[in-house]
């Protein structure tokens, strides 16, 4: 799981950003079947969404 601190950080984001970022990948995981955490998302999600190497 990835938190909003971590996408801040990434992204060079505000935090409000960062947790509207995380309710839109959160909306596309539950429209796929998955169970979420507020205020956190899949980490592997994340960077297959925003195309930022994880190395």
């Amino acid at each position: 799981m990835i938190t909003v601190y971590e996408i801040m950080e990434l992204l060079g984001v505000s935090k409000a950003t960062a947790y509207r970022i995380i309710i839109i990948l959160n909306t596309k995981l539950e429209k796929k079947g998955y169970m979420t955490v507020r205020g956190k998302t899949s980490r592997k999600f994340f960077f297959e969404n925003y195309y930022i190497n994880s190395n």
